[in-house]
């Protein structure tokens, strides 16, 4: 029997959390297990996740990502910007692997990371594709509609309105999870783009927010 350390039984106790803050269903919640276990062992290899938020997995990452659904509960088709070590899109792909006609977009354009995403797409054997693509060709390259396009800790939101344009003017939704410097990256963006946007609180943490983006035109280039 493997010996468990401190850092196993404080995230057990986080996923306790996790799961009270946004509820899935058994077969959601089995394939979120084995993208953990995935995760921790890629983790000792290539850093996909700050090594300081490893105890707190399940609300800081799972949690916090799986809870974007609430805005779009209809959305079936998500375009994950910067993908990285998997969210917001792994998590909601495998909250949404039960609905017909789900799929999930993987953009992440460095090569160690999404060899990690590939290899968590397979086990989990979830409705999501990666595209190893830098974000800011995607929208012109993919010539299908997405209902949302996200992304998470990726860029100040000036660059994820200039990235997501494409797939918003074609009608997705965005949504972007942010902290507390929220307001002077939305006055910045402001600067050169017409948007509309309402901001919700996030329900991990106290400083987050999250900020849901329609109807973004162009006004000003730099």
């Amino acid at each position: 029997m493997s010996k468990r350390g401190q850092g196993d039984f404080e995230r057990d106790a986080d996923k306790k959390r996790a799961f009270s803050l946004t509820p899935v269903s058994c077969e959601t919640q089995e394939r979120l297990e084995i993208f953990v276990a995935l995760l921790l062992l890629w983790q000792k290899k290539i850093n996909l996740v700050a090594e300081s938020t490893l105890p707190l997995l399940w609300s800081r990452h799972i949690s916090d990502s799986l809870q974007l659904i609430d805005h779009a509960p209809d959305a079936l088709v998500w375009a994950d910007y910067g993908s990285g070590a998997g969210f917001p899109g792994i998590p909601i792909a495998c909250a949404l692997a039960d609905k017909p006609g789900a799929l999930v977009h993987l953009i992440e354009s460095v090569g160690k990371k999404a060899n990690f995403l590939r290899e968590a797409v397979r086990v989990t054997r979830i409705p999501a594709v990666v595209h190893q693509i830098r974000a800011e060709n995607f929208g012109d390259s993919y010539g299908d509609n997405v209902d949302v396009v996200t992304a998470r800790a990726l860029s100040p939101l000036k660059t994820l309105c200039d990235q997501s344009f494409p797939l918003i003017e074609r009608g997705a939704l965005g949504i972007f999870p942010k902290g507390q410097d929220v307001d002077a990256e939305l006055t910045e963006a402001a600067k050169y783009w017409t948007l509309e946007s309402s901001k919700v609180p996030s329900k991990t943490s106290p400083e987050g927010n999250i900020l849901l983006i329609r109807g973004l035109k162009a006004h000003r280039r730099p």
